[in-house]
């Protein structure tokens, strides 16, 4: 019950700086985004006293460990890759203007005796 508790208390908190955003209206943008940062941190603080809040820390912690382990492709691959989706795009797109024009072509000079 405490942990239910505290992650209601959390969504209170983020509620309370969203509310003092707009309560705050009059007042510089830079206080009001403050207001908001404030909820969110104590939000946090809050939930990450609860279980379900440890082990959402503990998963971030180990997706960050799994992005480490990742193998990034090199600039040369990356530009090269891109390349070839361009020009796989350029070639799809000729290929269904083509493909539009011969059905239209069909449709309205051959079939209708539309021109």
């Amino acid at each position: 019950m405490a942990d239910k508790l505290k992650v209601a208390l959390a969504i209170a908190l983020v509620a309370a700086g969203v509310v003092g955003f707009y309560l705050l209206s009059e007042q510089a943008l830079v206080l009001r985004v403050v207001s908001v940062l404030v909820g969110v941190a104590a939000a946090a603080a809050v939930a990450s006293q609860s279980e379900s809040g440890r082990r959402f820390v503990g998963f971030a912690r180990e997706s960050v460990t799994e992005t480490k382990k990742v193998v990034w492709p090199s600039r040369k691959e990356t530009v090269q890759t891109t390349g070839m989706v361009f020009a796989f795009v350029v070639v799809m797109a000729i290929f269904l203007w083509l493909t539009d024009k011969s059905l239209e072509w069909v449709m309205y000079d051959l079939i209708l005796g539309w021109k």
